[in-house]
């Protein structure tokens, strides 16, 4: 498939489906985009949707078909759209940290693909609220599912959670 160069392009990207439970459409959304008019459109769709559907059915399915529903805050990004995010202190690390992570499009250093997504689970950010540990989310997603990495963040215990060839299994 090519960089989607109309809406009639980008509305067939967007109804790609990635896994049972999300199609692409459910990754291309950015407040940065969308606030500063940037594109969030994928170079090289077709390795953006063979990570995607890793991330979504692999890792994403699984927390929903267990927790229920999932917000997903942030996901795929353009390099243009995480440049800007991080030469701007948005929230958005470099691109070549981003490579085979928020930007699915393009692989790391190491030549791996990989997809990330920044969710939160309303269900388990109410138990958060209420004092629960992160570390119980977090031993579940090590015991259930076969991640590269989970970064946790003290706002709603979101997260980031990254699929990857040759994970590494870290948490933060």
């Amino acid at each position: 498939m090519r960089k989607p160069g109309s809406v009639r392009g980008l509305e067939a990207l967007g109804r790609e489906r990635l896994s049972r439970h999300f199609f692409m459409r459910d990754f291309l959304y950015s407040e940065i985009g969308n606030f500063f008019r940037i594109q969030n459109i994928p170079d090289e769709p077709d390795l953006a949707l063979q990570t995607g559907r890793k991330l979504a059915s692999e890792l994403l399915d699984p927390l929903l078909e267990t927790f229920g529903p999932i917000a997903v805050r942030s996901a795929y990004r353009s390099p243009e759209v995480n440049g800007f995010g991080a030469e701007h202190g948005l929230g958005c690390a470099s691109n070549e940290a981003n490579r085979a992570g928020h930007i699915w499009d393009q692989r790391d250093a190491h030549g791996r693909s990989g997809a990330t997504a920044s969710i939160v689970i309303p269900w388990f950010a109410d138990q958060y609220d209420n004092g629960r540990d992160w570390l119980d989310l977090a031993w579940w997603l090590f015991d259930h599912i076969d991640f590269h990495a989970i970064n946790f963040f003290p706002k709603r215990a979101a997260f980031n959670l990254t699929w990857r060839e040759e994970p590494e299994r870290r948490i933060s």
